[in-house]
């Protein structure tokens, strides 16, 4: 059995982290079923691949939400990373995996996460690994479409579109400096240790000292 496993929303400022994990005997049925990396799909496409997957392989997941990432203290994305990659292969329990790692050194990515198993597969860790083994592309397109729901789930809770969530998003910086502004804090579902969250909530702390201030 082998197993690939990949992420979506590592960067965003709203929103979790999807760590995703796809186990298949064999990645044939990937290759015919045409998966590739999910950021080279358009979104039907992503959810139609998410149902077919679903049904041929073993799947597992594990979302870290904004306050568990907010939470790492010290702690590194990367470290956050491992541990949620060792739950889902852990539980999958494969002979072999492809992981795409986080770690700009691919196979310390790759020790780390073997260093909390229980199992013993044989580990592959490579940058670019969901463009490179169709199994992973796999694992890359369920994390996705999970991120995806998350997000369309956070706009439909608030009544309003955040956008992608990604810092450089127009659409989420304008709705994180809208919000702020209107609610007096950061609204639900933002990664508050995030530098553009950081920097919205301090110019909202200082405009409204200034508006204080200007109170004859």
């Amino acid at each position: 059995m082998i197993c690939g496993a990949d992420e979506a929303g590592r960067g965003p400022v709203i929103g979790p982290l999807v760590v995703a994990a796809v186990m298949v005997e064999d990645d044939l049925s990937l290759r015919e079923l045409g998966v590739r990396d999910s950021k080279l799909l358009s979104p039907a496409r992503r959810e139609e691949l998410y149902d077919r997957i679903m049904d041929m392989a073993r799947v597992e997941t594990s979302v870290a939400a904004p306050e568990e990432i907010d939470a790492r203290g010290e702690g590194s994305l990367n470290e956050l990373e491992v541990q949620h990659f060792a739950a889902v292969i852990d539980r999958l329990a494969p002979h072999k995996v492809y992981v795409d790692a986080a770690d700009v050194v691919a196979e310390r990515f790759g020790q780390n996460i073997c260093a909390l198993l229980h199992c013993r597969p044989e580990m592959v860790s490579c940058h670019r690994a969901d463009t490179i083994y169709p199994v992973v592309s796999a694992a890359s397109i369920i994390a996705k479409v999970m991120r995806d729901r998350a997000v369309r789930s956070i706009c439909e809770e608030l009544g309003e579109e955040v956008g992608s969530g990604y810092p450089t998003d127009p659409v989420t910086k304008a709705f994180l400096e809208r919000w702020t502004r209107d609610h007096g804090d950061l609204p639900p579902h933002t990664r508050r240790s995030w530098v553009t969250a950081r920097k919205i909530h301090s110019m909202c702390k200082v405009t409204k000292l200034d508006n204080w201030m200007e109170i004859p």
